[in-house]
Order: C-alpha cells, then structure tokens, then sequence
C-alpha cells in the first residue's frame, strides 16, 4: 500500500508538517542522545554510504558526516528536509517514503533509523525497503522505545492516558506502539525483510532526559508529538486536564534540585544483510 493510500501515513504526514518547527526544542535533547550508540552499533566507519531514513531535522546525518562517512537523509516531510537543510548545507536532504525509497537495490553500506520505524503505516515494509537498498552484508540499524515496563518515561504517560483517556476517538489504526519490544519479534520481522536474524544485535540502552518542569513531558507530547497529540487532541477538557495532572504527578518523583531527571529507554537493533 502506497503511503498517499493509506490513512494512518496521511495522518503521520499531516501530523509531522504540523509540529517540524516544534519537534527539536521539543524532543532532540532526548532522541539525540541515542544517536552514538546506533552508529557505533551499525559499525559505521568512514568512506561507508549511509540512508538516514525518517531523518527529521538531519541530526543521526550530521554525526555520521562528523566520521567522514557519505551520509543521505530522508523524511516524508517536506517541513522537516528544509529543516534539515537549513541545519546541514552540505548533506544530502530529500523528500521521500520509507515504504517505498527511491534508490536503487545495493546502493548503500549502512541504513538507519533513529525512532522512525514507528512512524510508518506498516514497519514491515520499510524494513524490507531497507534490505532493498542495502549492498551484500550492508547493514540496517534503528532505535525504538522500549515499552513501559522498562521504560519509567513511557510509563508515567502510559498509565496516565489507560486511566483517564478516551481511545475510542476516531484515530487511524497503526503499528503497535511497542512493535519490536521484544527480541524474537524483531528478529522474525527482520528476517522476513531479508536480514539475517542469527546475527542481529539487541541491545537496550537507559538515558536522562532533563526538563525544566513537571508539565514538560505533557506539553511535548501534546504539542510537538504526533500519535499521542492526535489521542490528546480528542479528549474532552475534563478528560484532557486529568491525563495532564496524571503525567505531573509522575514527574514529581524524578525532581532533581530545579529540575526534573527522567529515565527513558529504547532498544538500538542492527541485524546485516544475508
């Protein structure tokens, strides 16, 4: 299915045009800071050619041009590539589809992603796209959140929003929030897509997300987020002011001096092409 088809892409696309002024104040301190354990787990080295897939602002980009690899980033969102050319002149920025890339098989040494995975109607897919692109032996790494049971930052909202949210509001259906959250899965997703999956690495990585206030988290997700602002976006003030003091409440336990200290996990997976 064609990304302009399908209703959870026009939703995602909509979403990212809306908030790309937005997402890196907003989220880049946080994403960012998985950015060197993805390269380094992809094995990424100098001279290699490497996709950035569903590169928003170019940052995992910039840093794979620091190791003088060639990088080419790709975003689905015509505001977020003039974003990142804004940001990174010299890199390669265009418009295009994760499902659906546009470059030719055995093109690149290394694909990446840094939380994209989830942002596309159907993973599956863009993982196959990946191995498509890929050269013999070429690699495919990508980051993704680590559900709630191990993830203390994705809990508190998680918890917030099964108490007090109304999720019977019309949302287009996409992939599970926490698809690849357990190895296996992954694995059996991955060699489906052509990779070998006896070689894939899974390794799950802990950060600190430091925000200024307790409502930070909940005015992130509200304003500069897509799938959990769509949700938020249809509940009721009532509804909407209980998530929100939920979130606060959680927050309140991570208070570091005049700040607050928040864990967030994610799992950093690269698995080679057979």
């Amino acid at each position: 299915m064609r990304a302009a088809e399908d209703k959870f892409a026009r939703f995602e696309h909509a979403g990212w045009q809306r908030v790309a002024d937005k997402y890196d104040s907003a989220w880049s301190s946080l994403t960012r800071q998985f950015i060197p354990n993805l390269i380094s787990a992809a094995q990424v080295s100098p001279g290699m050619s490497v996709l950035d897939v569903a590169c928003g602002p170019g940052y995992v980009s910039a840093a794979v041009k620091e190791l003088r690899a060639v990088p080419t980033g790709i975003d689905f969102s015509k505001k977020m590539i003039a974003i990142a050319k804004g940001m990174f002149p010299a890199i390669s920025f265009i418009q295009g589809d994760a499902q659906n890339l546009p470059f030719r098989d055995a093109n690149f040494d290394r694909v990446l992603s840094n939380f994209g995975l989830l942002h596309v109607s159907h993973p599956e897919m863009a993982c196959a796209e990946a191995c498509r692109v890929l050269k013999s032996k070429g690699r495919f790494g990508f980051s993704v959140w680590a559900g709630p049971e191990k993830n203390p930052g994705a809990r508190i909202v998680n918890d917030a929003i099964e108490a007090y949210a109304d999720l019977d509001v019309g949302l287009p259906e996409g992939p599970p929030h926490y698809l690849f959250g357990q190895s296996e899965g992954c694995r059996n997703v991955l060699e489906q897509a052509g990779f070998d999956g006896d070689s894939m690495s899974y390794e799950t990585h802990g950060v600190e997300w430091h925000l200024p206030t307790a409502s930070y988290f909940f005015e992130a997700e509200r304003d500069a987020g897509v799938r959990t602002a769509g949700l938020l976006a249809r509940q009721s003030p009532e509804r909407l002011d209980a998530i929100r003091i939920a979130i606060e409440n959680g927050m309140r336990q991570y208070a570091k001096g005049n700040e607050f200290v928040l864990p967030m996990t994610a799992h950093i997976v690269v698995a080679p092409k057979r």
